[in-house]
């Protein structure tokens, strides 16, 4: 009974959690799908008498949505690319040498992790200005990459230090360089590890408000949230557009996720396992 008891009230729990979880997510995507009238009106409706897609007809034909898209994709894309060639790098440095420095570059690499990023903000604007990146896809790039490369060679270290050294020496032995035995027996060991760092690199610049509303103002050079956050007005604010919005952002999120759902867990959890 007792057994029983609690294997119930697990159950009850877990599916209350997970009620509470997932009802944010439930109501933007039905206030998406609401007539103007239906989102306003009092009391509230759980659910609209007729569903409607002109909120997403609207966010398509009137805004550029396609554009933000765009620039999202391209400096996401191009940022994680760059985060997981450099941190691969200086994560299997710091993982088989130990030279002077090392403690002293870890600390380092741990203390931007504590810091928040925006006390720097004002002095990168200063430094992006002299050298006329303001307003560019370059500067976003080169703020993430910047942002993302001490977490993830932290993360791609604890791969490193899984694997033992005796691989890669086994084939510099058999004529490959460093350079060489990294890229063709290492990485293909490790692949989980690094497709968790491109995945988490990539939904960070995806998803990324601060820096970009800082930086951008061009409306051709926006990101995604960068023009969500345009629909919230100085009186009003347009929750069927703004849901609307939200609903396709995390589209090509949830895609990827559910594609490398695998290297995802695999990566994260066998990236903790030393460190």
């Amino acid at each position: 009974m007792k057994r029983n008891l609690s294997k119930g009230l697990k159950v009850v729990f877990l599916a209350v959690y997970l009620i509470v979880m997932a009802f944010p997510l439930y109501w933007i995507v039905i206030t998406s799908l609401k007539p103007q009238k239906d989102i306003f009106s009092f009391p509230l409706k759980y659910w609209p008498d007729r569903l409607t897609f002109q909120n997403y007809i609207n966010i398509i034909k009137i805004s550029k949505f396609h554009i933000y898209i765009a620039n999202s994709l391209l400096i996401s894309l191009s940022a994680a690319v760059i985060v997981v060639c450099i941190s691969v790098l200086s994560a299997y440095v710091l993982a088989r040498f130990k030279f002077r420095a090392h403690r002293h570059v870890m600390l380092g690499f741990f203390l931007t992790q504590m810091l928040p990023g925006f006390v720097a903000l004002a002095p990168l604007y200063l430094l992006m200005t002299r050298l006329d990146l303001i307003n560019t896809r370059a500067s976003l790039v080169l703020m993430y990459t910047v942002g993302l490369i001490p977490f993830s060679t932290i993360l791609l270290k604890g791969f490193f230090e899984r694997i033992p050294s005796s691989l890669e020496e086994a084939a510099m032995i058999d004529g490959c360089s460093r350079m060489s035995a990294l890229v063709r027996v290492i990485m293909p060991v490790m692949l989980n590890g690094i497709a968790a760092t491109f995945i988490f690199a990539f939904v960070q610049n995806w998803n990324e408000l601060f820096v970009a509303v800082l930086f951008i103002d061009d409306e051709s050079l926006k990101t995604l949230p960068v023009a969500m956050n345009s629909f919230v007005m100085k009186f009003d604010v347009d929750w069927g557009a703004m849901s609307a919005g939200t609903v396709l952002s995390v589209l090509p999120t949830i895609a990827l996720f559910a594609v490398a759902q695998r290297f995802i867990v695999d990566g994260l959890t066998q990236g903790a396992v030393k460190g």
